[in-house]
């Protein structure tokens, strides 16, 4: 699946494109194994499938929200899924870029809660 705005860029070295591919064989793999094995997996799957289905929210703008989780997550098997799954509701790569912007944000954001709980505690050893 090319991506229009990023054509022209070689972006995807072989060591990327092998890593992406392993990432889909093995989730194909493992999802097979555990289907057949697991009542709880199935489970599983039964609870991603009401998650990801158009309500209020489109299935495409859920996806976006899951890409933008899986950022702060550092999933790279969840980025893989869940761009693709955006890509085939229909989002637009610049959505998609959009939400890896709020992603890089939201893995930032909270280290400022952090900072300013360090700060009182500097504070409080200061006295």
């Amino acid at each position: 699946m090319k991506i229009d705005i990023l054509r022209g860029m070689n972006n995807v070295n072989e060591v990327d494109r092998k890593k992406i591919e392993a990432i889909i064989q093995d989730r194909e793999e493992a999802n097979t194994f555990y289907s057949e094995k697991s009542p709880a997996y199935r489970a599983f799957l039964g609870m991603e499938h009401a998650a990801f289905v158009s309500g209020k929210l489109s299935a495409g703008q859920k996806e976006l929200i899951a890409i933008g989780i899986a950022i702060v997550d550092n999933c790279e098997s969840c980025l893989e899924w869940h761009i693709k799954q955006a890509l085939n509701a229909g989002i637009s790569q610049e959505q998609i870029i959009e939400a890896i912007g709020v992603g890089i944000e939201m893995g930032g954001g909270p280290a400022t809660v952090s900072a300013r709980f360090a700060m009182k505690v500097l504070s409080y050893y200061a006295e």
